[in-house]
């Protein structure tokens, strides 16, 4: 039996904001009979997790390209690899069966064709939405938690902030610091997002980063007595007013630095005067860095879902048509949480 596949290509690096122009939507066929002896695994792809870091695998040249697996450069014309959730079409890996919900590296596309050692696993959903495993239960999430908790260690009654705290990483770092009895600001791009993040989320306050013209005045005016961890997304200005308002001892986990993606000229230039003598910390990370406390992340993370604790945020796009649209979003600022596209029902 054949199937058409549909995916989604680049093609041509892109070095600058993303266009719709660079992207490709591609159809080849696909046959689901497979050689007994090909230890092959195909699967529909249900969720798939539109991510920011992607823009620099799709750079003729990213200094990221050389330093993770996850990362490497995407080559033009061919299929993009992302996290997801599918279902099992076809197998002739003994460890996968037809009907399989699983979870791994699977494509910008309808189906992925995983060959033996790809990452791939067997999911149990828990009772959870299947999206809920693309981001919350996912990488994002494990992102969040380990960046909080492993890297910056907050204490009860500590001062957090978050920037673009309505992100998929960033809504998740305030609700668990919260959670641990911190004080928590974050800042996002426009009131509504302020309002979700104080209204539904529980910060403790936040403003709007596009209508402050003075950001240094602005964390003075929100963290007097300085602030003691920085969960930064966005780098550039932003890292080094924050950086210039911590507390001594302070802490700063650097999970990405989205202004830079898109501008290498807007890159972070801290005071060292102020990180040498307030004791910073400064810590860049990886989620693939701590798959060790996967087992403790979802479980702690699963028990606050069901308890009403914190509140899942997702913006899903339906149809693999909708992938660019998706992506170049993220550099708009209209996602609201978790970008993912749904390409297909169970």
């Amino acid at each position: 039996m054949d199937v058409v596949n549909r995916y989604i290509t680049i093609n041509n690096h892109v070095n600058g904001a993303p266009q719709h122009s660079v992207f490709e939507l591609k159809a080849s066929p696909l046959s689901l009979s497979l050689d007994p002896a090909s230890n092959v695994v195909i699967v529909k792809n249900l969720y798939v997790s539109i991510d920011p870091y992607q823009l620099n695998r799709m750079k003729s040249f990213s200094a990221s390209q050389k330093t993770s697996d996850f990362a490497v450069a995407i080559v033009p014309g061919e299929a993009i690899d992302t996290y997801g959730v599918g279902k099992v079409v076809a197998s002739t890996n003994p460890e996968f069966d037809k009907g399989d919900i699983v979870v791994g590296l699977l494509n910008w596309g309808e189906f992925t064709v995983i060959k033996a050692g790809g990452m791939l696993n067997k999911l149990n959903p828990m009772g959870f939405p299947l999206s809920y495993h693309v981001g919350i239960l996912g990488f994002s999430g494990l992102t969040a938690y380990a960046g909080l908790f492993e890297i910056c260690k907050p204490k009860k009654g500590e001062k957090v902030f978050v920037s673009a705290a309505l992100g998929s990483v960033g809504n998740l770092v305030g609700q668990f610091a919260k959670l641990s009895g911190c004080y928590v600001v974050g800042c996002a791009g426009s009131k509504e997002k302020v309002a979700l993040l104080k209204e539904k989320l529980g910060f403790d306050d936040a403003f709007n980063y596009r209508e402050e013209t003075d950001l240094n005045s602005t964390l003075k005016r929100y963290f007097p007595n300085g602030i003691d961890i920085y969960f930064d997304n966005v780098g550039g200005e932003m890292q080094e007013v924050a950086v210039s308002n911590m507390d001594i001892n302070g802490r700063v986990a650097v999970c990405g630095v989205i202004s830079e993606y898109l501008d290498s000229k807007k890159r972070a230039a801290p005071s060292m005067i102020e990180v040498i003598y307030k004791r910073i910390k400064i810590q860049g990370f990886l989620a693939g860095d701590y798959l060790n406390i996967f087992g403790d992340f979802l479980s702690a993370t699963c028990d606050h879902l069901r308890t009403g604790k914190i509140q899942p945020l997702e913006d899903i796009s339906d149809g693999v048509e909708s992938i660019p649209s998706a992506f170049i979003s993220l550099y708009r600022g209209q996602n609201i949480g978790k970008k993912i596209v749904k390409i297909a029902e169970e």
